[in-house]
C-alpha cells in the first residue's frame, strides 16, 4: 500500500484553499477499544453528551481526537441515523420525529425524506473516531473539509479532475451530519452538504460555511489534482479578479473629460 503523508496533504489543502479550520479524518469503528491514546470521550472526558456535529467541531477547531459511542451522544435524529437508537425500524423511526417535530405534515412525505437519507444499521459501527487530518491516526473512511463557498468550489474542482464525476448533495436542513459522513463513505464519493440546524445550534458552524466529504480513497487523487487543475488559466482562491479591461464612467464623466481635454 502506497504510503500516505496525511500532514502534507492537510497543510497542502489548507494552504490552497486557505480553510480557516482543519480538515478531518473521520473513521466508523467496530468498537472503542481501538481509539488512539489521548483520544477524548465526551462523556468520560468531559463529563457531558454531545452532538455528533459538535464533535465535529471540537476536532476541526480545537485539533482534538474525539471518540464516540451511544454514550457519549444526545442528538436523537443522529443517533437514530448513525444506528445507535436499536430502533426497529430507523426510517420509520426518524420519519415519526420528523413529524413530530414539525418538518412534515403527514407520515408519508416524513418517512420518505428519512429513507433518503443515508444511514446506518443498528450497531453497524458501534464506534465514530474523529481527528484532524494531519495527525495521520488512521486510514480515513470520510474525510471533511468546511469552508466557504468559494473555498469548497476550489476543492470541489480537483475532487471531480480526479474522479471524472461531478459532486452530487441533498439537503433536508436536518440531520446534514449524514451527508457529510455517512454518505460518502457509503457511496465512495464526494457530497457537499449545507450544515444543518444542529451545526447551526450547538456546533458554532458559521452562515458562509459548506462542508465537503470525500470518501478516504479519493483523498490521495484529490491532492494531486489540486496541483495541476485550473492551473493552465489561473485557477486559485482566493480567486483573483479580472482588471485588464477599460473602465466606463456615466455620462456627465465624459462630458468633463471633453471639456478638459483629458483623452
Amino acid at each position: 500500500m502506497e504510503h500516505i503523508d496525511y500532514a502534507q496533504i492537510s497543510e497542502a489543502v489548507r494552504d490552497a484553499s486557505r480553510l480557516k479550520t482543519l480538515p478531518l479524518a473521520v473513521k466508523f469503528m467496530e468498537s472503542r477499544e481501538a481509539f488512539p491514546e489521548k483520544t477524548r470521550q465526551p462523556a468520560k472526558d468531559l463529563g457531558k453528551r454531545v452532538t455528533i456535529c459538535q464533535a465535529v467541531s471540537m476536532a476541526r477547531l480545537y485539533g482534538w481526537t474525539i471518540g464516540l459511542t451511544k454514550e457519549d451522544l444526545i442528538c436523537v435524529p443522529a443517533m437514530i441515523a448513525f444506528g445507535f437508537s436499536g430502533a426497529e425500524n430507523i426510517g420509520n423511526t426518524l420519519g415519526a420525529l420528523f413529524c413530530e417535530v414539525g418538518f412534515h405534515p403527514e407520515a408519508s412525505a416524513a418517512d420518505d425524506e428519512a429513507e433518503s437519507i443515508c444511514k446506518l444499521d443498528n450497531n453497524e459501527f458501534p464506534a465514530i473516531l474523529i481527528a484532524p487530518l494531519f495527525k495521520g491516526l488512521f486510514e480515513p473512511d470520510t474525510v471533511v473539509f468546511y469552508g466557504n463557498p468559494a473555498q469548497i468550489m476550489r476543492l470541489s474542482q480537483a475532487v471531480v479532475h480526479a474522479s471524472g464525476k461531478r459532486i452530487v448533495g441533498s439537503f433536508g436542513g436536518k440531520v446534514e451530519c449524514t451527508e457529510y459522513l455517512i454518505a460518502p463513505f457509503k457511496t465512495a464519493t464526494a457530497r457537499i452538504a449545507i450544515p444543518g440546524l444542529g451545526d447551526r445550534v450547538f456546533s458554532a458552524t458559521q452562515d458562509d460555511e459548506l462542508a465537503l466529504g470525500i470518501s478516504g480513497e479519493l483523498l490521495l487523487p484529490m491532492y494531486r489534482s489540486l496541483n495541476v487543475v485550473g492551473k493552465k488559466v489561473g485557477l486559485r482562491y482566493p480567486v483573483p479578479s479580472y482588471l485588464n479591461y477599460q473602465p466606463e464612467f456615466p455620462p456627465m464623466y465624459k462630458r468633463m473629460a471633453e471639456k478638459l481635454k483629458l483623452f
